[in-house]
């Protein structure tokens, strides 16, 4: 498994990336790519490393990744 500060890495490059999208909500992209495409325990990963805090995410990161973990919870 990836390490916290890699996962914090490719996580706020997908946040770039989504961020300059002009035809799709960013926070949605954002969470929508990582339910599809990061493993879930990469998922359960970031979601713990942002009950602790969530240290050098961007905060459109961390609000996608909140409202994913919630959806995922529910």
């Amino acid at each position: 498994m990836s390490s916290p500060e890699k996962l914090v890495y490719m996580a706020n490059q997908i946040g770039s990336f989504f961020a300059t999208q002009r035809s799709e909500d960013p926070k949605a992209g954002i969470a929508n790519h990582i339910e599809k495409f990061w493993e879930p325990r990469m998922r359960e990963a970031i979601f713990a490393y942002i009950d602790h805090g969530g240290t050098g995410l961007q905060e459109i990161v961390r609000d996608a990744l909140i409202g994913l973990k919630a959806k995922q919870q529910a």
